[in-house]
């Protein structure tokens, strides 16, 4: 037998001592990288946002000091049963009456009776965590399943297309995401790169994201004119989209035998264009998708000179927050686009990424954040 061999009957669980050991390790190093202030406060404060609403953290704000914990903490409690199922609402708050109130005084004829319910308070607390997380252990694997197709819906970070140097990538803020990039070879010798951004993020957004990939592969190798292609894309999505849920996007067709690009921008981010020292941000395009039934969509046309760049992102990027609540902001990306022109493709969008990266520090990432890097060789 092997050294990697496994014998017969031995167990494949991972070790609860040792998963516990690398846990505790794992913390450990957070909270003294980030100290221990940071990292209770910034939990607090992303429970705060959870569970309480936005006019109550007004009202908190509005609050004298004295009055304002009393308040944090009834609101809070209230957010966190309001967000369980009744039964689970009532187990709840029974457990919490029993635990704070746990000492019941009974009296029959001259016998004294006095029952202590800590152990049921805790008891039902502890089948509250239980079936809470049973639910979210099965979301988090279903998510995971969502991921894994979501990813091999990707193309690779490199697609190979002639006379150009292509880099594309896509982080979302959760397990699953809005944002869509994608390769598609056309006939002719063209490519058609999409970067696209369905409003919201998560699983909702994740969903109408695959949905628009998919009718995108569909329509694609049927039209050559973008502003048709466009309306047709916007017809489907409205006709099996929701009210609230729109898409924008950036779908651009390179030639192989040309540096013409030419690009269909559904209410995205403009494209920056980067041409020898000159840093040119592309004219705005035309509605979202799945806004309106019949809109107008027209394409552009941008000559590429060799060695030119250009740079597709997500609002993501430009709207990124760092702790104290700021954004990126379009001046920053721009000083970072401006610096890649020497730069290979993706050189050029790991600077972007690190520079972002440096900006947003220990803050959580809010937004799907996604990039595409052309150059022309």
């Amino acid at each position: 037998m092997s050294a990697g061999t496994k014998r017969s009957g031995e167990s494949t669980q991972p070790r609860l001592l040792k998963t516990l050991g690398d846990d505790v390790r794992i913390v450990t190093e957070d909270v003294m990288r980030r100290g221990v202030g940071r990292s209770v406060g910034g939990t607090l404060s992303s429970l705060e946002q959870f569970y309480l609403t936005r006019e109550d953290r007004q009202r908190l704000s509005e609050l004298r000091s004295g009055r304002r914990l009393g308040r944090r903490i009834w609101w809070f409690v209230r957010g966190l049963l309001m967000r369980l199922t009744p039964a689970r609402r009532i187990m709840l708050a029974a457990a919490m009456v029993a635990i704070f109130f746990g000492i019941g005084r009974f009296d029959f004829d001259s016998v004294h009776v006095s029952l202590r319910f800590q152990g049921l308070g805790i008891s039902l607390l502890f089948l509250v965590l239980v079936l809470e997380l049973k639910d979210k252990l099965v979301a988090r694997d279903e998510l995971e399943a969502g991921r894994a197709v979501q990813l091999a819906l990707l193309p690779i970070e490199r697609p190979e297309v002639p006379g150009w140097d292509v880099w594309l990538y896509t982080q979302p803020a959760n397990d699953v995401g809005g944002d869509l990039v994608d390769h598609l070879p056309l006939a002719g010798d063209r490519h058609a790169l999409i970067l696209g951004d369905v409003a919201g993020k998560a699983l909702p957004a994740a969903l109408l994201s695959v949905k628009l990939q998919a009718t995108i592969r569909a329509l694609a190798p049927h039209f050559e004119d973008l502003g048709e292609f466009g309306g047709a894309v916007n017809r489907i999505l409205y006709r099996d989209g929701l009210p609230t849920r729109f898409a924008s996007l950036v779908y651009a067709v390179l030639s192989i035998d040309s540096g013409i690009v030419t690009l269909l921008n559904a209410g995205h981010m403009p494209p920056l264009w980067l041409h020898g020292t000159t840093l040119t941000t592309l004219p705005n395009g035309s509605m979202v998708l799945g806004m309106m039934p019949d809109v107008t969509f027209e394409d552009q046309r941008v000559a590429i000179g060799r060695g030119d760049v250009l740079v597709v992102y997500s609002d993501g990027v430009s709207e990124a927050m760092n702790e104290a609540g700021e954004f990126f902001g379009d001046d920053r990306l721009h000083a970072l686009a401006a610096e890649t022109r020497v730069m290979a493709a993706p050189d050029a969008g790991r600077h972007i990424l690190n520079g972002l990266a440096s900006f947003v520090g220990e803050a959580e990432q809010s937004d799907d954040v996604s990039l595409m890097v052309l150059r022309r060789l």
